[in-house]
């Protein structure tokens, strides 16, 4: 991270987006409308909510397999209480591993996680192509050969640097304003187009007798895992799809950052009890800004850009670059702002009054 600072600054007078899809959320539950007046009755019995309250910082579940990512966010806005809530790369049912959660004005930096890099292991089973390119599938076309490790090797640089990609039929692309995984499911076949990503490393790790092989693999935005598994399988010519699937980094955030369920549950109920805090699972929301430099002003200044105003940057120590920079004042984050002809000019104003990462926390992430 690089660090900036001016000697003299004088003034001048939703929910994220989601994330890029390696797993299309094909069975997340759709909404439903309960009519049943039954259960409007039962309602004057149920206990009364508990009041929503300010969390702003980074949770990186350990998501267990067989949770959807949609399910995690209301998990962990449950047990924060939080108000806001949002994920920062869709993880499907059957894979684990990093979803970053970001809560309350933490989600004002979700596309920076949502662009930076994802590494993944999975496991390939081959003999067998299916619909969904996973094992949730049903079977679509079979083969009796398997790979050796020297034919895998020899293919992958085929699928390493920017490649074009067909998106699986099973995915959350929407055409014609449906989602293909919707489409899919009606028995329709989606005509999608090949989509450019970038895949940075593709490796083998691991190849048995059993019919499965192990890679490892770090991609950019957009990459479907899923269909480098149906595409290896149809070059060798043995087909396969994904049987195991884990996710390892997420922009800036690591294994060392992941929190398991089980650990965030218990650390709630410590706290409920007072023996404990839940801001020692938060990160900071500039841990997501790792990339982008940081800019240090003064109080006044700092009150200019809380007020949305543009300030003029002069004095020797002035930063003479251009772009996206972050900025703090006494060690608070303040603003995402963009430096432009010697003017900072705000483009996203924080408020973190409430509950926040640990001052521990804090520490670590630097």
């Amino acid at each position: 991270m690089t660090v900036m600072t001016t000697s003299s600054v004088d003034g001048k007078a939703a929910e994220p987006p989601d994330a890029d899809i390696f797993s299309g959320p094909r069975t997340d539950e759709p909404r439903r409308t309960n009519n049943d007046p039954r259960q409007k009755q039962g309602k004057q019995n149920q206990q009364p909510r508990r009041d929503k309250r300010d969390v702003h910082g980074w949770v990186v579940l350990d998501k267990p397999i067989g949770m959807t990512s949609t399910h995690a966010v209301a998990v962990l806005k449950r047990l924060f209480q939080a108000k806001r809530a949002g994920h920062a790369g869709t993880l499907d049912p059957l894979a684990s591993g990093g979803l970053p959660i970001a809560l309350g004005e933490a989600t004002k930096t979700v596309p920076f996680v949502m662009d930076g890099r994802k590494r993944y292991r999975f496991t390939v089973c081959w003999g067998e192509e299916r619909d969904t390119d996973d094992t949730e599938g049903r079977a679509v076309r079979t083969s009796p050969d398997r790979p050796t490790a020297e034919q895998i090797r020899e293919l992958l640089p085929r699928f390493t640097g920017l490649i074009e990609q067909i998106p699986p039929q099973y995915s959350a692309i929407k055409v014609q304003g449906e989602r293909a995984y919707d489409l899919a499911r009606d028995g329709e076949t989606v005509d999608l187009k090949p989509r450019p990503v970038e895949i940075h490393e593709l490796i083998l790790v691991e190849h048995g007798d059993n019919g499965q092989s192990v890679f490892e693999a770090e991609c950019g935005k957009g990459t479907y895992v899923r269909a480098l598994a149906r595409d290896m399988g149809r070059i060798l010519g043995c087909f396969g799809h994904i049987c195991a699937l884990r996710r390892t980094i997420v922009g800036p955030f690591t294994e060392a950052d992941m929190i398991p369920l089980e650990q965030l549950e218990a650390l709630c109920n410590r706290a409920a009890s007072g023996e404990g805090s839940l801001a020692d699972a938060l990160l900071p929301v500039e841990t997501a800004l790792d990339d982008i430099p940081a800019l240090a002003v003064t109080r006044a200044d700092a009150a200019r850009l809380h007020r949305g105003q543009a300030v003029l940057l002069r004095g020797r120590d002035a930063p003479n670059s251009s772009g996206t920079v972050y900025v703090t004042v006494a060690g608070r984050l303040l603003a995402l702002a963009e430096i432009g002809n010697g003017e900072l000019i705000p483009k996203r104003v924080f408020n973190l009054n409430g509950l926040t990462a640990s001052s521990a926390r804090n520490q670590e992430s630097k």
